[in-house]
């Protein structure tokens, strides 16, 4: 059926197409509309070229124009219930990068760290892994209902947990008994599409790609959870952080030193309590942005920007990458204070 909504000059996108025979590896010398229909992504009506649902989900220039209950949503939270959120994000621009979007997101607020393995680069290694993270955002994003448009998929970390949903339980003739045995496509042509392009390896196959990818980094079992949501818990395990964290001596180390430098008029109690808070977070998760540190101490821009320019005076953080897009990271002083 085509997307009523899709207005081909006004909302596709020729360079997602592109993007997506790349991943394919088709070169063809058909044209696009042909090409559409070859994907799955678009039928014809009355000798006329209509683009589909799968199409406007993949080749919009943007799905907000078209459509606004496809957004993926990511939460960071403060502890381990929904109260304060640390960082939220929402992409609705196309159904690829929505999914990668989601994996920068988790990324960049999991634990990381470094396996040397005789490699020039170093091996970077989640404390989830990878790639069940990727198999749960891949499967609520193909497998949401997408005829629900009350609720958005949904990827939320905790300081315990992260837990992706999506609307739309098991797809009917599945049961809670034959779960991850047996494979039924709620949307099959947006799975075949992602098949192709490698975002899903083999049909059927991603709930035990996921578990074992848990069951090898010596990880407890995804829990599965189905009523009018499908949802996937991958349990953290914060035994310790980065580095060995002795964050209230190198803060009070940090500050004396300072006041010894003359950098001290302001420093007060309160000041020492939010900046152990950052480099805590720093040393779990190796960055942090000013947004996460508003919500982490509960206090305005105005502040925080203070509380980054002491921590910069101090030695212990830096900026890494672009003022407006870049995170603040922890100094090798700053590293060498906690280890020590």
């Amino acid at each position: 059926m085509g997307c009523s909504k899709f207005n081909f000059r006004k909302h596709f996108d020729k360079t997602k197409l592109k993007k997506v025979l790349t991943l394919a590896d088709i070169t063809s010398p058909l044209n696009t509309p042909a090409m559409l229909e070859n994907l799955g992504a678009a039928e014809r009506q009355d000798g006329k070229l209509s683009v589909n649902n799968t199409g406007a989900l993949f080749f919009s220039k943007t799905l907000e124009d078209i459509y606004k209950h496809t957004v993926v949503t990511c939460v960071l939270y403060k502890g381990s219930e929904r109260v304060d959120i640390l960082d939220r994000k929402d992409f609705n621009e196309d159904l690829l990068l929505n999914i990668d979007q989601a994996m920068i997101f988790l990324k960049r607020h999991l634990s990381l760290r470094y396996e040397i393995t005789g490699a020039p680069r170093r091996k970077e290694v989640l404390e989830i892994p990878e790639k069940a993270l990727r198999e749960a955002v891949i499967n609520a994003v193909a497998h949401r209902d997408y005829f629900e448009r009350g609720a958005n998929v949904m990827v939320e970390i905790f300081d315990d947990r992260v837990e992706i949903s999506n609307p739309g339980g098991l797809v009917k003739g599945l049961t809670p008994e034959n779960f991850g045995k047996k494979s039924i496509l709620r949307n099959p042509s947006i799975a075949s599409l992602l098949h192709r392009i490698d975002y899903i390896e083999k049909m059927g196959t991603g709930i035990s790609r996921m578990r074992t990818a848990l069951r090898e980094a010596k990880l407890p079992p995804p829990k599965f959870e189905f009523d009018t949501f499908f949802t996937v818990t991958l349990r953290r395990m914060m035994k310790k952080a980065l580095l060995p964290v002795r964050v209230g001596d190198a803060v009070s180390e940090a500050i004396d030193e300072a006041v010894r430098e003359g950098i001290n008029e302001g420093i007060n109690e309160g000041i020492k309590v939010r900046l152990r808070s950052y480099l805590e977070y720093l040393t779990k998760t190796g960055s942090i942005s000013r947004t996460i540190m508003e919500g982490l101490s509960n206090v305005s821009t105005a502040t925080v920007e203070r509380d980054i320019t002491l921590m910069k005076n101090l030695g212990l953080m830096r900026l890494k990458g672009a003022r407006k897009k870049g995170r603040y990271v922890l100094t090798g002083k700053a590293k060498r204070r906690l280890r020590s």
